[in-house]
């Protein structure tokens, strides 16, 4: 008889708290939408986002209006 693979635990997906601390009022609109697009939409609001290149990029876009935590 053959051997079973042992089950595989579920891998733990590394996110990252991301916090809006200013205003995108007087910004570009694509700075607006890439806010829109992270899940903020007021000062003071959190997200824990799933730690991806793709959303990196859009906190480095915004960087000047968040506050990111690991």
């Amino acid at each position: 008889m053959a051997k079973r693979p042992a089950k595989k635990k579920p891998e733990q997906k590394k996110t990252v708290r991301v916090t809006q601390v200013k205003s995108p009022a007087g910004r570009t609109q694509d700075q607006h939408a890439t806010l829109r697009g992270l899940g903020l939409y007021r000062i003071n609001r959190s997200r824990e986002l799933e730690d991806t290149p793709a959303v990196r990029g859009m906190i480095n876009k915004v960087r000047h209006l968040v506050k990111v935590e690991d």
